[in-house]
């Protein structure tokens, strides 16, 4: 869609799965859509590949506040860190309906088929397209209540092009028969700091009926593949000051702490491990970790090396951002800094 706005001197079409533009941009956010981040670095996401950072400096964080206030889209910051939209996610899609108004969009047309001699030839039923350049934003697995497919991996291979497997990320964690204890907890909300490797995130878990959630697990849940992570549930607070503390003194939910030391000491509050049994899967994924890989895409153009005039960009990339506006941005700094030739 931004391609579209930008391209305005060439023949563009739009082809859609879903019976509307713009379906993820719609319900993210909670519907505020948490469109770009206050600090947005390299580090922010996975794989740390070159190709993020040559498109964060081609379109940053200040690009995209720019173009949203051209736009007319007056946006928030929450918890001093998340851009959002200040009335509702609509105002994005329906400026790019705007956008798109001498365009023609295909919408409800799933893509049976590429294959390509001098151009491109797309099926869709009974209808065909055919085109020079293929912009492949199609997304990921999350989310297969509004279309989510892995069209994108279908093309990418179709063209011999690499895909790093897919799965589920930014995700809630299932637990072994162990944790199951934390099922007992649901609907308990508890601010804390989750270790995985050299990341630390500090935010708020959720537990659920199925185990884990919340931002701070949101997060883990990116660079998580398998074994343990550890939660400190009192990161405010030191080991030696909290093993000096009464248990009425500390500040925790009494239900969770109940359980807890049941199964635990008071120190370990500081440093509980434990190895996720899995994760909720994508329909509870905010995004898919993985894709098409970008050691074959040109780091200057979003172009596939493997085939002259194929695209890649968005989600369907093997690049993903943390929780917190980083996949919307890197969706607009992809599409920005993607050059077609010819």
């Amino acid at each position: 869609m931004m391609l579209a706005h930008r391209f305005k001197d060439r023949d563009i079409a739009l082809i859609d799965s879903n019976k509307e533009i713009g379906q993820k941009i719609k319900i993210s956010g909670g519907g505020k859509c948490n469109i770009t981040n206050v600090s947005v670095k390299r580090s922010n996401y996975f794989p740390q590949s070159e190709i993020v950072h040559e498109a964060l400096k081609s379109f940053s964080k200040e690009d995209l506040l720019d173009f949203l206030k051209q736009a007319g889209i007056a946006l928030v910051v929450k918890k001093k860190r998340y851009y959002f939209c200040q009335d509702s996610a609509m105002q994005v899609v329906n400026f790019f309906k705007r956008s798109l108004k001498y365009v023609p969009i295909y919408l409800d047309t799933t893509i049976s088929s590429v294959s390509k001699e001098n151009t491109f030839t797309l099926v869709s039923g009974g209808n065909t397209f055919r085109c020079k350049h293929l912009i492949i934003a199609s997304g990921g697995l999350s989310y297969p209540r509004i279309g989510a497919s892995g069209i994108a991996y279908e093309i990418a291979k179709v063209f011999d092009h690499a895909v790093v497997t897919p799965r589920a990320a930014l995700v809630g964690l299932t637990v072994q028969k162990e944790q199951f204890w934390f099922k007992e907890l649901s609907g308990i909300s508890i601010s804390v700091a989750i270790m995985i490797g050299e990341k630390r995130f500090e935010d708020d878990l959720l537990f659920t009926h199925k185990g884990i959630s919340g931002p701070a697990v949101l997060n883990a849940s990116l660079y998580w593949e398998k074994g343990e992570i550890e939660i400190d549930f009192l990161p405010q607070i030191s080991k030696e000051r909290l093993v000096k503390m009464s248990k009425k003194s500390i500040p925790l939910p009494k239900r969770f702490l109940q359980q807890f030391l049941q199964v635990q000491t008071i120190a370990d509050l500081k440093s509980y491990s434990f190895a996720p049994a899995g994760n909720f899967g994508y329909s509870k994924a905010e995004v898919t970790r993985g894709g098409v890989s970008t050691k074959e895409i040109d780091i200057s153009t979003m172009q596939s090396m493997k085939e002259k005039n194929l695209y890649f960009i968005g989600e369907c990339v093997d690049v993903t951002g943390e929780l917190g506006g980083y996949n919307f941005q890197w969706a607009f700094s992809s599409a920005h800094h993607l050059k077609l030739r010819g």
